[in-house]
């Protein structure tokens, strides 16, 4: 079982954002693999508010279930998510699900993380943009480095990333 909280603390590792949108898978089969190669642990971390989690099946129009409801669906969303990518097995993942806006809860979950990996693009409403704004507040205030995965990039660890670190964010 997941347990959902407010914060992460993880010992290094690859950290991915998932949100739920086929860019964040696509980011956390990247890091999966990067991980695999690397012999590092994989955290996968959904982060979540009300307005951006899945419904649960009790839900109605006029109807907002309970919490602990929207919780479970979330849960279940990850994990099914984590299951379809099929990760190799030598490959320890751990999942873990805040309840806090994504940005927030990214970056301060990234400070004991050897890499923070994001897709370029997340479920936000401007499909036309390169860059959704988690990406880019991730790689702007990240305190590790940061690589966002962009859709359509093939190969197992292609340059289909841009790597930022922090001399690169300008700090």
């Amino acid at each position: 079982m997941i347990e959902v909280c407010e914060t992460v603390n993880i010992d290094g590792g690859v950290l991915v954002g998932h949100d739920g949108s086929t860019c964040a898978q696509e980011a956390l089969v990247w890091a999966a693999r990067l991980a695999g190669r690397a012999g590092l642990d994989l955290h996968v971390v959904r982060a979540w508010g009300l307005t951006t989690a899945p419904r649960p099946a009790t839900w109605k129009p006029g109807f907002v279930p309970p919490m602990t409801e929207y919780e479970q669906a979330v849960r279940d969303e990850l994990d099914a998510h984590v299951t379809v990518a099929a990760l190799e097995p030598s490959v320890r993942v751990r999942t873990h699900v805040l309840h806090r806006p994504p940005v927030k809860g990214l970056i301060e979950a990234a400070k004991s993380a050897d890499l923070l990996v994001v897709g370029a693009r997340g479920g936000g409403g401007f499909a036309g943009l390169l860059l959704g704004s988690v990406s880019d507040q991730c790689v702007h205030h990240a305190p590790c480095p940061v690589t966002v995965v962009r859709t359509g990039a093939d190969g197992p660890l292609s340059p289909l990333a841009a790597v930022a670190t922090e001399s690169d964010a300008g700090r």
